[in-house]
């Protein structure tokens, strides 16, 4: 195209132009011929504007109607000559003046769209750019043969051969449908070089992304590979021989084969958990091991470390069951370490606030041991020179582990009772009764119900054996008569005396205490045993004779 907005090869000049005509003159008086697609056909031959356009000044006038130059080397596929000057070098200052006709609109190629022509018989395709400078022409090539560039056009360096595909560094498939040939000499190569630059920056990105993620996942597989591997085919870490010195290890409640040998680990008696635990599945006597306080040795080999928690004789195990009372626990203590009988129930009442007790424990004058309740149940680790005040800390820190574990004081609030210490009497006195684990939240219950201010039942009475046997210090079925039990002045006799005893009756275990923080919702007052495997709860004190009628009928089948 020319900077008149027209281009060479079929376009027809506009129908308004004076000049428009067959190509004879300027005078002649022919009509334009206008059907919409071309304003003329020469009869033979299509002339070629570029031979008659005025560059940088126009044509020599001594060149008249002849064409100076073919900027395309005369090329005519069908060997015919070149056309001669349609308009005959008529008025050559129409050439001279552009500016006297306004721009004619773009033809439809410059779109990227091409225009048929019939020439001759024939169909020829051309496509051409517009320059992006009024005076200068972008290179034109023939696809069909490569003839020659724009004599016109500024020398300019030819585009390096494309990249091969596999080896171009596309960022993605968007960038490469970017690419428009068309914007070829018009910046399109400066975009795509920046587009490229920025590409190369995200692939280096992704590329470390990609690998930082594969060893990442190479190490993780590489991890649980190595630990499958020695899990299955490797033997665990492990210690020889019966160890040295002395440690005290402390397992808690509900702990599993691997959870005491990672306390054994910790605490440096074992080398590893696997080694343990193997030990024990391989022995027979995961089942057998329980929680609790042991006395064990420095780097034992972890079979010496099982034999020494299960076998008695060498463990030392010393077992507190649950509801047991603080003068029992001195006893069995006594008994384990040899001493007379008597002796740890002293050191008890002597160094009982160097023992650990928690803040809130003797709160009323009246206990009778500051340590019921205290000497938490489980089993624990006594040596021949173990001496009595150190198993009392045992016990005393394991309680104080549990009861920091179920929040006491937090608990005691909720069930609006006064301080943490009537919650752990709470659960002493529905260990006591209860006896059945399947019965701890109604006994709870019924407790609670009897502590309340609009009790018409028993009127804020507990009315409990068990409390009456403690103050004795006995533990009996047979208490007397209820006209009797009034009669007995004691603190802790619940009969004469409403409300909560002073403090626990016993030590309970984790789950009295549990049913203490969380009872059953419930109306009854009154329960029975009848036999060990069920216990019979009333609303009602008629409820409750008619229940004990029926216990009666069972102690005589008893007999």
């Amino acid at each position: 195209m020319t900077e008149y907005g027209r281009g060479y090869g079929s376009e027809p000049w506009h129908p308004e132009d004076p000049l428009y005509g067959d190509g004879s003159s300027r005078g002649q008086d022919q009509q334009p011929q206008w059907d919409g697609q071309q304003a003329h056909r020469y009869p033979q031959q299509q002339a070629d504007p570029y031979a008659q356009q005025h560059y940088n000044g126009g044509w020599d006038g001594t060149q008249g109607g002849q064409v100076p130059y073919d900027p395309y080397d005369a090329y005519d596929p069908y060997g015919q000559q070149p056309p001669a000057d349609p308009y005959g070098g008529a008025n050559p200052d129409y050439y001279a003046a552009p500016e006297a006709y306004p721009p004619q609109p773009q033809h439809p190629q410059q779109q990227g769209m091409q225009a048929q022509q019939p020439q001759q018989g024939m169909q020829q395709q051309q496509q051409y750019q517009q320059s992006p400078h009024p005076q200068q022409r972008e290179p034109y090539y023939d696809e069909g043969t490569g003839a020659g560039d724009d004599w016109r056009a500024e020398p300019e360096p030819r585009e390096p051969e494309p990249e091969h595909a596999f080896f171009a560094d596309h960022g993605d498939d968007d960038d490469r449908d970017d690419h428009d040939p068309r914007e070829e000499g018009r910046g399109g190569r400066d975009r795509r070089g920046k587009k490229n630059k920025k590409n190369k920056r995200h692939s280096g990105r992704t590329c470390l992304v990609v690998t930082l993620f594969f060893a990442g996942a190479v190490g993780v597989v590489g991890y649980f590979g190595y630990d499958f591997i020695m899990s299955h085919f490797g033997s665990a870490p492990d210690y020889e021989g019966e160890g040295t010195g002395e440690v005290q290890v402390d397992v808690p409640e509900n702990s599993t084969i691997l959870q005491m040998g990672l306390a054994l680990k910790k605490a440096g008696v074992v080398k590893s958990a696997d080694a343990f635990s193997e030990a024990a599945v391989d022995s027979k006597k995961d089942k057998i091991l329980q929680p609790g306080t042991y006395s064990l040795r420095k780097h034992m080999s972890a079979a010496s470390a099982v034999e020494l928690m299960v076998d008695p004789k060498s463990r030392n195990g010393l077992t507190i069951r649950e509801g047991l009372r603080s003068g029992d626990v001195y006893k069995l203590i006594d008994k384990k370490l040899h001493l007379k009988t008597g002796t740890t129930k002293g050191i008890a009442k002597t160094e009982s606030k160097s023992l650990g007790l928690p803040s809130w424990a003797n709160d009323s004058a009246k206990i009778k041991d500051p340590l019921e309740g205290f000497l938490y149940p489980s089993t624990y680790s006594v040596g021949e020179n173990t001496k009595p005040a150190a198993v009392l800390k045992q016990m005393v820190a394991r309680a104080n582990q549990v009861y920091a574990k179920y929040d006491l004081e937090r608990n005691a609030q909720k069930l609006h009772l006064d301080s943490p210490m009537q919650l752990l009497t709470v659960a002493s006195l529905t260990q006591a009764e209860g006896k059945y684990k399947h019965d701890f939240d109604r006994v709870a219950r019924v407790v609670y119900n009897r502590l309340k201010p609009n009790n018409t039942e028993t009127y804020g009475l507990l009315d409990f054996d068990s409390t009456v046997n403690y103050a004795r210090s006995k533990s009996t079925l047979d208490t007397g008569s209820v006209d009797n039990l009034r009669n007995f002045n004691d603190p802790y006799n619940t009969y004469k005396f409403k409300g909560l005893p002073p403090g626990p009756i016993g030590n309970p275990g984790e789950e009295a205490l549990k049913s203490a923080i969380h009872p059953t919702k419930g109306n009854w007052y009154y329960f029975v045993s009848i036999n060990p495997e069920k216990t019979l709860f009333a609303e009602t004190n008629e409820e409750h004779e008619r229940n004990r009628r029926i216990y009666l009928k069972e102690q005589e089948k008893a007999k």
